[in-house]
C-alpha cells in the first residue's frame, strides 16, 4: 500500500500533492479523534463522571452527528462560493480550540466537580461537531472538485487506510495513557495531546490546491426558499430517496454500538490494556478493509460496497449477543471498523456521482442532514437500554440493519 500510493498518476484534476495532503489529513485526524472514540473511550469517560446510559448516547451522538440544520444553512451559503478552502480553514481552527478546551476542563474540574466536567465536555463536543456541520459541506465539495470519479474512490480508500493506521497508533497511545496515569487526569491528557496531533492534519488539508468552481448555483433570496427548493428536489429524485433510506437504516448499528463496550465491561471486565486492544482491533479492521473498498469502489461497485459493509454490521451485532471473551469482542470491533469505512466510502461516492456539480452542496447537505438523524440513534439506544435490556437492544438493531440490506438492492449497480 505504501509503495502503491506513490505510483498514482498525477493528472490535472487528480493532483498528486492533493492526494497526499488528503491522506495525511485523514491520518492525523484519525489519531486525534480516536482518542475519544464514541464506541469505546467516550462512554467510559462519561460513565466515570457518573453520566447515565442516556447521557452516554447523547454525547456519542454529539460527537458523531454534529449540527443537523446548520449543514443545510452551510449549503445555502456556499452555493455561490467559487472556493471553499478559506472557510474550511476557519472550521479547522474552531475544532482545534474546542477539542483542546475539553482536555483543559477535565484537568481543572474533573477531580472535584463531575457535573461541571460533564457540562464542559458537552459544550466542547457541541462546538466541535457544530463547526463540522459547515466543514462537512466544504470538505466534500472540495473533494468533488479535485478528484475524478474513479480516482476519488481510490484516494478516499487510501485516506481511510492510513486513517486506520492512525487509529491503530491512537489506540496504543490511549491504552498507554489510561494505564499509566490515573483518571480523570488521563482523560484530560488524551484530549490535549490529540488536539495537537489533529492540528497537523488541519495544516495539511488547509494547504490543498483548490481550483475555482466554474459553475455555481444562483443563490435563493431566503433560506426559507432554499429549504423549499431542497425539499422539492428530494421529492423528485427517487434515486436519492433510495440511497438515503439505505444508509439511514444502515446507521441502525448506532442503536447498540456505544453500549457494547459497557456490556463488555460488565460481562468480562476491562482494564486500560483491554480497552486499547479493542480500539486497536477496530482500527485494524478499518485499515485492512480498505484494500477491499479500494478494489470495489475503484471499479465503480459502490452498491456492493454498501451491501458488504451492512453485512459486516449485522455480523458484528450477532457477535455482541454471544460474546463472552476479549477475543470475541476484538473480532466484533474489527468488523465494526471495516463496516464504518465501507459505508463511508459507498455513501460518499454515490452522492457525488448522483449530484450535478452546481447542485453538489445541496445534495450533500440533504444526505448529511437526513443521515444525521441516524447518528442520533445512540440516544434512542440509551433510552431502550434504560427501559429494557441488551438482548432487546441488539434485536432491534439487527432488524434495522436487515431492512437496510434489503433496500440496498435498489441502489444503482455501478459501472
Amino acid at each position: 500500500m505504501l509503495a502503491t500510493i506513490f505510483l498514482i498518476k498525477n493528472t490535472l484534476m487528480d493532483k498528486f500533492s492533493n492526494h497526499i495532503k488528503n491522506v495525511l489529513h485523514g491520518f492525523f485526524l484519525s489519531i486525534g479523534t480516536t482518542i475519544a472514540e464514541p464506541s469505546t473511550i467516550l462512554p467510559l469517560i462519561v460513565n466515570y463522571f457518573g453520566g447515565s446510559s442516556l447521557l452516554v448516547g447523547f454525547f456519542a451522538a454529539l460527537l458523531r452527528g454534529g449540527a443537523v440544520l446548520i449543514q443545510l444553512f452551510a449549503a445555502f451559503q456556499s452555493q455561490t462560493y467559487a472556493l471553499m478552502l478559506p472557510y474550511l480553514r476557519r472550521v479547522f481552527l474552531v475544532r482545534f480550540i474546542s477539542w483542546f478546551s475539553i482536555g483543559i476542563a477535565i484537568i481543572l474540574f474533573g477531580e472535584n466537580s463531575p457535573n461541571l466536567t460533564l457540562f464542559s465536555i458537552g459544550i466542547g463536543l457541541f462546538i466541535f461537531s457544530f463547526s463540522a456541520g459547515f466543514g462537512a459541506i466544504y470538505f466534500k465539495d472540495i473533494i468533488g472538485k479535485i478528484f475524478s470519479h474513479k480516482f476519488r474512490g481510490k484516494t478516499m480508500s487510501y485516506r481511510q487506510f492510513f486513517s486506520g493506521l492512525g487509529g491503530l497508533i491512537s489506540g496504543a497511545l490511549a491504552g498507554y495513557i489510561l494505564h499509566t496515569f490515573e483518571a480523570p487526569y488521563s482523560f484530560g491528557y488524551l484530549f490535549i495531546i490529540s488536539a495537537f496531533i489533529m492540528g497537523f492534519g488541519y495544516l495539511s488539508f488547509g494547504s490543498i490546491d483548490e481550483p475555482k468552481k466554474e459553475k455555481v448555483a444562483t443563490k435563493e433570496k431566503s433560506f426559507k426558499e432554499f429549504l423549499h427548493n431542497s425539499l422539492t428536489l428530494l421529492k423528485a429524485d427517487k434515486q436519492l430517496q433510495t440511497q438515503l433510506k439505505t444508509f439511514l437504516f444502515g446507521y441502525g448499528y448506532l442503536l447498540a454500538l456505544p453500549f457494547i463496550i459497557l456490556d463488555a465491561q460488565e460481562s468480562i471486565g476491562l482494564d486500560g490494556v483491554a480497552i486499547g486492544s479493542l480500539i486497536t482491533a477496530q482500527m485494524v479492521g478499518a485499515m485492512l478493509s480498505n484494500f477491499l473498498w479500494a478494489k470495489l469502489s475503484g471499479n465503480g461497485l459502490n452498491r456492493l460496497t454498501a451491501q458488504v459493509a451492512i453485512s459486516f454490521q449485522i455480523t458484528a451485532i450477532l457477535l455482541a449477543v454471544f460474546a463472552s471473551s476479549l477475543s470475541m469482542y476484538m473480532a466484533l470491533f474489527f468488523l465494526v471498523g471495516a463496516a464504518i469505512d465501507g459505508s463511508r466510502i459507498a455513501s460518499g461516492n454515490l452522492i457525488l456521482e448522483l449530484a450535478p456539480a452546481e447542485k453538489r452542496p445541496v445534495y450533500m447537505a440533504l444526505q448529511i442532514n437526513i443521515l444525521s438523524m441516524g447518528l442520533f440513534f445512540s440516544i434512542l439506544g440509551g433510552l431502550i437500554l434504560q427501559l429494557s435490556s441488551y438482548p432487546v437492544l441488539y434485536t432491534l438493531t439487527l432488524i434495522m440493519l436487515i431492512i437496510a440490506l434489503f433496500i440496498s438492492f435498489r441502489l444503482p449497480q455501478g459501472d
